[in-house]
């Protein structure tokens, strides 16, 4: 289902500036000024409607959050469950996933979430995948060492081919599982689509992996 389109989704991202960062490059090696503390920074890509990051925020107020998505209308969701809950750790960022690696310095990021990204199912357009070895060349340039990426789906297909990049991209696979939720992993927040998967009987697929350079 598409979703509906916000009239007043930008002019109450940009009326939120604290919050939601336009210019993430000027932050670029700079987010512990932006957050005015060293807490670990912690990234989710393709945020969509928050409920994953802002549980995120308010589980751990000693780490810092940001999540990204190149949509206004669901950042715009996003931003509404932030003020709603007055979280203080967080930014979002308005950005294309595609040129991440100028938002972000090395050493600069210590966990990385990568929830239900687009499978993109062609194969001509695999290089889209955000599991493709080119995206995760990109997160490495700002990992820290012991850096851990967390990578869920319900497309099997797109798991199986993910395994075999991180693999490909020297990622240390630690767990893998098939059925998230026969795990009842008490540390694991749901995004909105996971919900909803769950609810139908989708089986979540989930991959850990550590970055040793």
């Amino acid at each position: 289902m598409r979703l509906r389109k916000k009239p007043k989704a930008l002019s109450t991202l940009m009326e939120n500036q604290h919050i939601v960062i336009f210019r993430p490059e000027d932050k670029k090696g700079k987010w512990m000024d932006f957050f005015k503390n060293t807490n670990p920074l912690y990234v989710e890509l393709g945020t969509g409607k928050g409920k994953f990051i802002v549980e995120n925020c308010l589980k751990y107020p000693t780490i810092n959050f940001i999540g990204i998505d190149s949509k206004y209308d669901v950042l715009y969701m996003a931003l509404k469950k932030a003020l709603n809950k007055e979280v203080k750790n967080l930014a979002l960022i308005p950005f294309n996933v595609e040129n991440i690696e100028d938002v972000f310095d090395k050493n600069e990021v210590d966990r990385l979430f990568i929830n239900f990204c687009d499978p993109w199912p062609k194969a001509r357009h695999a290089k889209r995948r955000l599991t493709n070895i080119r995206f995760l060349e990109k997160y490495k340039s700002f990992l820290k060492d012991e850096a851990l990426i967390v990578f869920k789906t319900d497309n099997r297909v797109l798991f199986d081919y993910s395994i075999e990049q991180f693999k490909e991209a020297k990622l240390d696979i630690i767990d893998i599982t098939y059925d998230l939720a026969s795990e009842e992993d008490p540390e694991n927040i749901t995004t909105e689509y996971e919900m909803k998967f769950m609810e139908k009987g989708v089986k979540i697929n989930r991959l850990k992996a550590v970055y040793r350079p």
